[in-house]
């Protein structure tokens, strides 16, 4: 049977430049890579460099999910997302950082936590790592000091039936990346019996 897994590894690394860096978390850079055994190809490459990011699919006794409405400029338009945030804290528990961003974004707090998976997004492009969890026994928390600003300020809180979001991923109505691979990871795991 071929082995399945990625290999972790970083080919030679000739020169890189800045193309843009500054206070925010991301930034992108030129990278000008060879080819192991061929120290005469080199090629250009961008790498956007990413702290990472956590997404909850938040699931209540009614088999509700707790999804967002929230306008994304780059992309050009409103989507339903799941809650979700940068792994901004070095060192944190990408666990922990999940819990936080449900409670700031739409004021939940979960008793069950289940890792879901982790995925690179757009490995040819950027470093960015989410790190998908299913949250149940969900209860309110207050979001205390922290305030919503910018398009985070516009979101809307929306339960949506579970096998609902199921249809609309499938059918292209939701096409957030995020969102459907937690939806489609959780259906598999329900099958087997495993949440």
């Amino acid at each position: 049977m071929a082995d399945l897994s990625d290999e972790h590894l970083s080919w030679p690394v000739v020169g890189t430049r800045d193309l843009h860096r500054d206070d925010w978390l991301v930034a992108m850079r030129e990278d000008v890579v060879q080819r192991p055994g061929h120290p005469e190809e080199t090629f250009g490459r961008l790498v956007v460099e990413h702290p990472g990011a956590v997404v909850v699919l938040a699931l209540d006794e009614e088999d509700r999910v707790c999804c967002l409405r929230q306008y994304r400029h780059a992309a050009g338009g409103v989507f339903i997302e799941l809650p979700a945030g940068l792994c901004d804290k070095a060192g944190e528990d990408p666990q922990l950082t999940a819990a936080r961003e449900l409670q700031e974004e739409v004021e939940l707090r979960a008793e069950h936590w289940r890792h879901l998976v982790s995925l690179y997004p757009s490995a040819g492009l950027t470093d960015e790592l989410h790190h998908l969890y299913l949250a149940t026994g969900l209860s309110h928390a207050d979001r205390g000091s922290f305030e919503l600003h910018a398009e985070e300020a516009e979101m809307e809180k929306v339960w949506v039936p579970l096998a609902d979001l199921l249809e609309a991923v499938l059918d292209g109505r939701v096409r957030e990346g995020p969102l459907a691979a937690a939806v489609l990871t959780h259906q598999v795991l329900r099958q087997r019996g495993e949440v």
